[in-house]
């Protein structure tokens, strides 16, 4: 009997084990997409291009779009990570 409760004891160190590695290689995929990086690369410059653009603006409806597009892109921005 202690025999097969040993035996489950390792295979479910095993299978933490296993799972740890799994974590980490979706990890370490996520932090070098280059996808994902392009993606918040553009998010960024289109974030500092409203910036400018709301500054520079002094139609108040223009101002209010931008603004608005600038929400959008910081909530982007916040889903891409």
């Amino acid at each position: 009997m202690a025999r097969g409760w040993e035996s489950k004891q390792v295979e479910a160190q095993r299978e933490a084990a296993e799972a740890e590695k799994r974590r980490e290689t979706g990890r370490a995929l996520k932090l070098s997409d280059p996808e994902r990086e392009r993606r918040r690369a553009s998010v960024e410059l289109s974030i500092r291009r409203v910036q400018n653009d709301l500054r520079a603006a002094q139609n108040p409806r223009y101002r209010e779009q931008l603004r608005k597009a600038l929400a959008f892109l910081k909530e982007e921005l916040l889903k891409i990570g």
